[in-house]
């Protein structure tokens, strides 16, 4: 009688199961490379006596203890089967870790991410099949490893009631795609690999997707302040088309770009550096990329206050107000000389009320629609 083969679901959730490793748990042989492997797919209760392919029938073991088994029945059915519990019982003792911060599940998680990264483009993206067939396996290992770090810690990640805008969303889009990973693998499917959300590697820093600047500013300025604290910050270069961040990362010098936005959330998330919008980042980046189209240098009065820049010791304040009041005005308490400009300009001039701009003449200020900035700007070239 001909034996059926093993589908290819069941080989996948094999590997997956493995670890990588002979599943006794006193040999734990390396079985997979990227060169090749020597793994043997055993039955625990005889094909001939069940014709049963099926996952929990079947077990993983390198050629010397498939030997031992088959041939000199050195284990029993139920130790072999045995195995499965320990080698499952062992994902979750090394990798369903729960870690107090996001930066200590970090260390964990991007080896295994830059891996599965490496292999994916080395071999997928460049067509090469024959490899990519041996490292697929790997993969698979490896989303194994990175789903357990994630499920023990999912309570790290940020999250938001609009899905949208949640990261904690990303991860589950990535769990479900492990689980779907491990099922199929026809080729005419190869084009699943779409599902991975590519916003992974953002969150954990391995490669940026460019999305949209999220609008608060005065977030990003505490985020500066945490990094100042933290004696990583080295500088912001805004006012252009993609903004960015320049941290010192151990002794590497790293970007962060400001439209980034699965990796600006996570660590506005992991600082507390949430905070309701005042300036619109959007707006301002928008104000200071005009100043540098007319070559005009200009300087932040601190690091950690984008709002407030000097050109040529005049000190501009950048607002962003439906209507600028009197009362906001004297809030702010704006020094002598200094000209705040307001970046909301949907109301025009009426984005600045009269009793404003009569109590700017007694603080001895100027008020600025943009379309008053456009043309203030132009007297510094």
């Amino acid at each position: 009688m001909s034996r059926e083969p093993i589908s290819e679901s069941v080989k996948r959730k094999m590997y997956a199961e493995s670890m990588g490793r002979c599943m006794n748990p006193n040999c734990q042989k390396e079985l997979f490379s990227e060169k090749g492997d020597i793994i043997e797919k055993a039955h625990i209760v005889p094909y001939s006596k069940t014709v049963d392919n099926s996952f929990e029938n079947l077990v993983i073991l390198c050629p010397n203890c498939h030997t031992e088994y088959d041939k000199n029945s050195a284990f029993s059915p139920e130790e072999v089967k045995s195995w499965k519990r320990i080698r499952a019982y062992d994902l979750k003792r090394f990798f369903h870790k729960k870690y107090d911060t996001f930066d200590e599940l970090k260390i964990e998680a991007v080896p295994l991410l830059l891996e599965n990264r490496e292999y994916f483009i080395n071999t997928f993206l460049k067509s090469n099949k024959k490899l990519w067939d041996r490292v697929e396996v790997l993969i698979l290992i490896n989303n194994r490893k990175i789903s357990e770090l994630f499920e023990a810690n999912l309570s790290l990640f940020q999250t938001h009631r609009e899905k949208t805008y949640s990261n904690l969303e990303i991860i589950h889009r990535f769990l479900f795609h492990v689980k779907e990973f491990e099922l199929t693998r026809l080729d005419e499917e190869k084009t699943r690999s779409v599902l991975f959300p590519e916003e992974i590697n953002s969150i954990f820093g391995i490669s940026p997707v460019h999305d949209f600047l999220m609008p608060m500013t005065e977030s990003l300025e505490r985020l500066i302040g945490v990094f100042e604290e933290k004696k990583q910050y080295v500088g912001i270069e805004i006012g252009i088309d993609s903004p960015y961040l320049i941290i010192n990362e151990s002794g590497k010098m790293s970007r962060i770009y400001l439209d980034d936005t699965p990796r600006l959330r996570q660590l506005y998330h992991d600082y507390g550096c949430f905070l309701k919008s005042g300036v619109r980042l959007e707006s301002l980046n928008f104000a200071l990329k005009y100043i540098r189209s007319k070559n005009i240098p200009f300087e932040f009065i601190r690091n950690d206050n984008l709002r407030e820049i000097r050109i040529k010791g005049i000190k501009l304040i950048f607002i962003y107000e439906y209507c600028l009041s009197k009362a906001t005005l004297f809030h702010m308490s704006p020094e002598e000389d200094s000209v705040v400009i307001n970046l909301h300009n949907w109301n025009g001039s009426s984005c600045i009320s009269h009793e404003a701009y009569e109590a700017a003449k007694d603080l001895n200020v100027s008020l600025m629609t943009m379309e008053n900035f456009y043309g203030y700007i132009k007297q510094f070239q």
